[in-house]
């Protein structure tokens, strides 16, 4: 079951993105890491299995400040069926190739 976790992080600079970012991408789990929010202080995680206490734990420790904000259940889209190959036709084109002689001109050359 594919779930998105939401946790807000105080996040002041790049640098400190970038680590809760590293720090979320290495959970079990987790297929998708990205930054949210008006003031980019919201890390999303998308994963399988991930344990969302562990992950906001192990963000607190390393950054301070951590909040779970949300747990919820990420629904698949149904793929849509495969469109059919297009239906070809393969006539094999034969020709007959027939051989004309003159009875009169045996070795007859063109050119």
């Amino acid at each position: 079951m594919k779930q998105k976790i939401i946790v807000k992080v105080q996040m002041n600079c790049d640098k400190c993105r970038t680590k809760a970012m590293k720090i979320a991408a290495v959970e079990e789990g987790v297929i998708s890491v990205a930054i949210e929010g008006a003031e980019k202080d919201r890390v999303v995680v998308i994963g399988d299995g991930v344990d969302s206490a562990s992950l906001t734990h192990c963000l607190r420790k390393k950054l301070g400040y951590a909040t779970l904000v949300s747990v919820e259940e990420v629904k698949e889209k149904p793929k849509p069926d495969p469109k059919p190959a297009p239906k070809t036709c393969c006539q094999s084109q034969q020709v007959l190739i027939a051989s004309m002689g003159y009875a009169d001109e045996p070795n007859c050359s063109i050119m």
